[in-house]
């Protein structure tokens, strides 16, 4: 018995033997896995990613890079130091060195640099600067390389339609991020506390940092510039807005040229909005009407004293050119329509009567 079993365990011991490899039989075989693998060739699966791919690559040399400085004083040294202040994204406007952004990007700022896609930092100089717009133009002294982005319009949108933006979000440059338009004419608050009208809603991710960068459609059009996003945590939430392009055509060139907006203005002064609001009137009071002026030529009545010391109140505009106006802000929005020259029909509330006026506007500037 005890024979027998030591027969059955060597023979078990023997079985085990031969299956196990041999060291050169493990060698051979980790020497034929071991080489590294032959790459497949790519594949474009669709037109649409070929279709994106060679947006980005057209659209990437517009956009830059903005970082900017501001000054701090030491409380015990009294020494003046320059610490960082934000990042931003912006795009060029032309060949001339003129680049787009928003103001928001650097307000406040002591300094401001640009880099471009090819990493070459340039410093950069406010060429102009509109707050109502939350638009900024930078110069830089760059003269080659410069790489203009496709204008676009933004008065044939629709709702559904692709849509890319490119900036530098958390400080990570040249990031493309897609999505749709969610929504069109939007609102939002400028940075001077004046409505922005007609603003683009997408989906497209937009984060601190991407401030001042394109909104792009499918042919790489500009169609936009990335503003705000609407986000408790303020990171992206799905709901991003862009102060359409049609705005920043009619603003960008005015601050090139101006350093500011030139406006149409009527040469009169209004009533605070929150003194017209207590007195729950809808429309625009006039307060004074300036000398010499549009106002003053096409009979607009200020609010005055009469000769016993009681007030009379002035003229309250309640439409433009047959558009409804209700408050202040109404109306500096709609006589952005117009241009400096062109004449406009108002209606105004007078006493307990209504008139009509024909104002020739004049300009801001």
């Amino acid at each position: 018995m005890c024979l027998l079993s030591g027969i059955i365990i060597g023979q078990l011991i023997q079985c085990r033997s031969d299956k196990a490899p041999s060291a050169a039989s493990v060698s051979e075989q980790s020497d034929s896995t071991s080489e590294r693998r032959a790459i497949d060739p790519i594949r474009i699966v669709n037109t649409a990613e070929e279709a994106t791919i060679a947006l980005f690559e057209n659209a990437a040399p517009s956009v830059v890079y903005i970082t900017t400085t501001t000054v701090r004083q030491d409380y015990w040294s009294r020494n003046i130091y320059e610490i960082p202040a934000g990042t931003g994204s912006g795009f060029i406007w032309d060949d001339k060195g003129n680049i787009v952004t928003n103001y928001h990007v650097i307000q406040g700022a002591y300094r401001a640099k640009v880099t471009l896609s090819d990493q070459t930092t340039w410093d950069a100089e406010i060429a102009g600067i509109e707050p109502r717009k939350d638009l900024a133009v930078l110069k830089i002294k760059a003269s080659s390389n410069l790489k203009p982005i496709p204008i676009g319009t933004s008065h044939d949108l629709k709702v559904g339609q692709s849509v890319f933006a490119i900036g530098n979000p958390f400080g990570l440059d040249q990031t493309l991020t897609t999505g749709v338009i969610s929504a069109l004419g939007r609102e939002i608050e400028s940075a001077a506390q004046i409505p922005i009208r007609d603003v683009i809603q997408t989906d497209a991710a937009i984060n601190p940092g991407n401030s001042g960068g394109p909104l792009l459609d499918i042919s790489g059009r500009l169609i936009g510039v990335n503003t705000a996003i609407f986000s408790p945590s303020g990171t992206y939430a799905g709901i991003g807005f862009s102060v359409p392009v049609d705005v920043v055509n009619w603003v960008v060139p005015d601050l090139i040229k101006f350093g500011e907006v030139r406006r149409p203005v009527l040469g009169a002064e209004f009533v605070q909005q929150q003194i017209i609001d207590r007195m729950k009137l809808k429309g625009a009071l006039v307060m004074a009407v300036a000398p010499g002026s549009g106002a003053e030529n096409g009979g607009l009545q200020p609010t005055r004293k009469s000769s016993d010391g009681d007030f009379i109140m002035g003229d309250l505009i309640i439409e433009v050119n047959d558009e409804p106006i209700e408050s202040n802000n109404d109306l500096f929005l709609t006589l952005e329509k117009y241009k400096p020259g062109e004449q406009i029909r108002l209606k105004v509330k007078r006493k307990q009567q209504t008139a009509n006026l024909t104002i020739t506007l004049g300009s801001s500037l």
